[in-house]
């Protein structure tokens, strides 16, 4: 059986990602070894790759030990960017633009007075760090029956999303909350924070996932935007997440005619191309 193997329009780093990446790279040229406080993006082999040239990563401000170290492209809260200039002699910020965006969107939104709702992961630095510029007058959920406002804080709500979510997810989410303040005499603001690059990616993928028998999702197992896009296409079709081609298992592959493959946003040509190459010779032994 003849297996057509098609690969998403979208793919490998996004803006945010390659910005990050580019800014790393030259630091590093520029000043030696350095330190990122968290990944700069969630994926292994990136990770590797930076080390590789002397950028190492750190979990917490009081594991600094060079001069110099970096905001991840997932940001941080002023608090935390306070303490990393207190640390260190040099602060490189990667955060990405969009996050940066969301920022300052939640900033504005708290010194208004409204209570900032985040559509996203609590636990996820993007959203810790958008929390912290929402001055934590805010909250971060992904269900509105976890919803709870402080009684002072209850008349004005702002609701924004984490960066990488599904905007149809975030939507129904507003709606959620809408439908129950509406009768409360509730002033609401809604701020669209979703990334148009994370969303164009997200549409091609599902579209291309409509037309195959399998879809592989290459990318980070803990990265936000490539767990999105395993969601969306197992809506419509066998799909499978893999970090790296040698996690794709050849049972898979057994009775697909049509195989689809799309990437995370910080996802390396490489690896991609890595996985292309797995599946043709897959292919060819097959037959």
């Amino acid at each position: 059986m003849n297996t057509e193997i098609k690969k998403a329009s979208e793919i490998g780093f996004c803006y945010g990602v390659r910005r990050a990446i580019d800014i790393l790279e030259k630091a590093a040229h520029d000043y030696g070894s350095m330190e990122t406080l968290g990944a700069v993006v969630h994926n292994e082999q990136v990770s590797q790759r930076l080390q590789k040239i002397g950028i190492n990563v750190i979990h917490n401000v009081d594991e600094i030990k060079s001069k110099i170290v970096a905001v991840s492209s997932h940001g941080v809260s002023p608090l935390i960017e306070s303490q990393l200039q207190q640390k260190s002699e040099r602060v490189i910020d990667t955060t990405c633009p969009f996050v940066k965006r969301a920022q300052i969107a939640a900033r504005r939104l708290a010194e208004a007075g409204f209570y900032v709702v985040i559509y996203g992961e609590a636990q996820h630095p993007e959203v810790k760090g958008i929390l912290g510029w929402a001055q934590e007058n805010g909250i971060a959920i992904l269900d509105v029956k976890d919803l709870i406002i402080p009684e002072k804080a209850s008349r004005r709500i702002g609701i924004l999303s984490q960066t990488t979510q599904i905007a149809e997810n975030f939507i129904q989410f507003a709606k959620d909350i809408i439908d129950i303040t509406l009768s409360k005499d509730v002033e609401i603001r809604i701020m669209d924070t979703i990334c148009h690059d994370i969303r164009k990616r997200q549409i091609v993928s599902l579209e291309l996932a409509e037309k195959v028998d399998l879809m592989l999702v290459v990318g980070g197992h803990f990265s936000a935007n490539t767990k999105r896009l395993a969601e969306l296409s197992s809506q419509v079709t066998e799909t499978y997440l893999v970090g790296t081609a040698e996690e794709i298992n050849t049972e898979w592959l057994k009775g697909k005619s049509k195989i689809g493959v799309t990437s995370g946003a910080s996802t390396s040509e490489q690896t991609i191309d890595d996985v292309i190459k797995h599946l043709t010779d897959s292919k060819i032994n097959m037959e």
